[in-house]
């Protein structure tokens, strides 16, 4: 079959990072680390892991990092090569194991399940309190709960049967390779609290070194025809919700965890700095879960700002000029200062400081430009929270962290949750809200390919300005 790979060649590396400089297509050319191949669909490493049939496999930012070599090599280690990429997947189980079939029956269900308490991971001081976690905050003890027998039918608000999940069921996949799928028994302790995005042993157990499908040799990935997965990574998607809708669930579940960790009252500010899919996806957040909390969100492109207002933002503001440049003018800085209360004073040299600033920022851009505006831009004792991907800011004045007593937060990925009163996977309080007609991302998804056209796909993320491209994935039907 065919798919799309990263190779893991040091020479296909030096080749990039030096051809790259005149023309980036030499970051996914033939001589590149990104190629399209036929290979052998991946084998099922054990009893309990099933096929899935790929039918749509979602374009990430991380995905894009990863194309132009941006990542820190420190997380090599935690990938085995040459590996399919795809990790925001939907399809159709076309296997199973004995084991997992027994298991996602019915009958076996929940059987595998751990149910260890660990220490809770509540919310910092002021940090909000989070959707459903009651007057304490914070949620208590964690477990890693089995996803197949928490996703529901229906298309109401109530609590229906689970979904059992068979040859033939639309799922979506969860993937994340924490100890459960590698078969580790018993679990570290950040699975046992429900933290799986922290585990411990990304690089032991039954399969290859791997944060998650999508990274490991042995699973393939959706940018491919077929992958596996182990059976407790599965959520069968309800019938009311749509694939296009359900393909959306990663990206925005790298917004719901934080927004869920941070989460800002009803009377709070709240700076949303990016709005690319998880910018948009952390407005989206915020509104699903009910607050009325005041959102300023920062965007580079006007239809990137229609849909933040679409998704709830009360305000946009475009990035125009240097903002920390002059003092004169009409720039972001002075728009984001009217709008949050704050003063702009002008040192002797460099960025001009705030004095005031938003209860909550959240950068889903990870640059050194958008980590820097957003401390500067954080009130004293607010929360600055990292969502986006940053490997080696530069230029970065930390000033603001210590004189404004700024709690930094960082946020990778997703986790178990607290949601109305039961513990969830981050991935399942997304299908939740979907389910009950809260959530629908579908329009965000602006772009369709076919895998023989990655290279087209790739451009057109690397210009989604010039593309009005919010997010993209691969169909296969």
């Amino acid at each position: 079959m065919k798919a799309v790979q990263f190779l893991g060649s040091v020479p296909r590396y030096v080749y990039s990072m030096a051809a790259g400089k005149l023309t980036r297509r030499a970051f996914y050319d033939r001589f590149s680390n990104i190629q399209l191949r036929d290979v052998d669909p991946p084998a099922l490493p054990n009893d309990e892991w099933v096929k899935i049939r790929t039918t749509h496999a979602g374009f990430c930012g991380s995905d894009k990092n990863l194309v132009l070599l941006h990542d820190s090599p420190s997380t090599s280690p935690f990938s085995s090569f040459p590996f399919t990429l795809g990790h925001e997947n939907v399809g159709v189980v076309a296997e199973m194991g004995a084991k997992a079939a027994l298991a996602l029956s019915g009958a076996g269900a929940g059987a595998g399940a751990r149910a260890e308490a660990g220490a809770g991971a509540g919310s910092e001081p002021g940090s909000g309190t989070s959707p459903g976690a009651g007057p304490g905050g914070g949620p208590g003890a964690r477990s890693e709960p089995n996803l197949a027998t928490r996703s529901r039918a229906g298309s109401g608000t109530g609590d229906p049967a689970p979904i059992p999940i068979k040859v033939g069921t639309r799922v979506l996949v969860d993937p994340v390779l924490s100890c459960r799928p590698r078969g580790i028994d018993p679990v570290c302790p950040a699975c046992a609290r429900g933290d799986t995005s922290l585990c411990s042993n990304f690089t032991e157990g039954t399969v290859s070194p791997g944060f998650a499908i999508g990274t490991c040799r042995d699973t393939g990935g959706g940018w491919s025809e077929e992958f596996v997965a182990h059976y407790s990574q599965l959520i069968p998607v309800p019938d009311n919700v749509s694939s296009e809708n359900a393909v959306l669930v990663d990206a925005f579940c790298s917004s719901l965890h934080p927004v869920m960790r941070n989460f800002p009252p009803d009377d709070a500010s709240v700076l949303v700095v990016g709005c690319g899919v998880i910018g948009i996806s952390a407005v989206a957040a915020i509104r699903a879960l009910g607050s009325r909390a005041r959102i300023v969100a920062l965007a580079k492109y006007k239809f990137q700002a229609d849909a933040a207002l679409a998704y709830g933002a009360d305000s946009v503001v475009f990035m125009r000029g240097k903002g920390g440049g002059s003092a004169g003018g009409s720039d972001y800085y002075s728009e984001l200062a009217k709008l949050s209360e704050a003063r702009l004073l002008q040192p002797i040299m460099g960025k001009r400081v705030v004095v005031g600033g938003f209860d909550y920022v959240f950068d889903c851009v990870g640059s050194s430009t958008s980590i820097d505006d957003s401390l500067r831009f954080t009130r004293p004792g607010g929360a600055m929270v990292l969502v986006g991907l940053a490997s080696f800011p530069k230029g970065v004045d930390w000033t603001p962290i210590w004189m404004k007593e700024v709690q930094v937060k960082g946020s990778f990925w997703c986790s178990t949750e607290e949601f109305e009163g039961r513990r969830m996977r981050t991935y399942e309080v997304a299908m939740e809200l979907m389910r009950t007609g809260r959530l629908d991302l579908s329009p965000l998804l602006t772009h369709k390919f076919r895998l023989a056209d990655y290279r087209h796909a790739i451009e057109a993320n690397l210009n989604a300005g010039r593309e009005k491209l919010i997010k993209s994935a691969f169909v296969f039907y």
